[in-house]
């Protein structure tokens, strides 16, 4: 938990993840460019929308989707492409997650890695992708959804009087905690 994570608890998860992921692309990145092609895919996982328990690997996670995006808009006059995949397949970590969770194969997630570096794919870039056995997603771009504007530099209490034009979105991992709270108090299982 964040509370009683230690620094280190939380370095070799980002240096592993996060910086593993930067190693490669600043490898690739000079190559790629000289060429004017090439195809950048990195890996991530659900956890980059937020983690209960692993804020270390939540933050390397949603690391690599940025540095990703970052590499999408920093290659693109290039002709270079940088999409991320998001996984939902079993493995040793994935094994022993306490909850039942609808997972595909790792062989599953070839296909579209094939597809990324291949010919048809020139044309996508920036994207984030989940891949769970016959099910693939693409997640939705950030993008400013409200505002509110005035002259001038805000106070607190304009800010507290007017936060409602701006408010806020609502975390999805929110809700499903609090669902899956709720099934575990009536005794079902939180997850299916």
């Amino acid at each position: 938990m964040l509370f009683n994570m230690s620094e280190e608890e939380w370095d070799p998860v980002i240096e592993t993840h996060l910086k593993g992921t930067f190693t490669v692309f600043r490898a690739a990145a000079p190559i790629f460019r000289e060429q004017k092609s090439g195809s950048m895919v990195s890996f991530t996982s659900g956890a980059f929308a937020g983690s209960v328990a692993q804020a270390n690997y939540s933050a390397a996670k949603g690391g690599i989707v940025s540095l990703t995006r970052s590499a999408a808009v920093g290659m693109y006059k290039y002709g270079v492409t940088a999409n991320v995949i998001a996984p939902v397949a079993k493995s040793r970590m994935s094994g022993q997650v306490p909850m039942e969770l609808k997972m595909g194969e790792p062989e599953d997630v070839a296909p579209m890695v094939a597809w990324l570096v291949g010919p048809d794919s020139r044309h996508v870039t920036g994207q984030i992708y989940t891949v769970n056995g016959g099910h693939i997603a693409v997640w939705d771009q950030p993008h400013e959804v409200r505002a509110m504007d005035k002259d001038g530099r805000w106070s607190v209490e304009e800010i507290s009087a007017r936060f409602d034009e701006v408010g806020q979105e609502r975390m999805g991992m929110i809700d499903r905690l609090e669902a899956m709270a709720k099934a575990a108090a009536a005794g079902d299982k939180p997850n299916s």
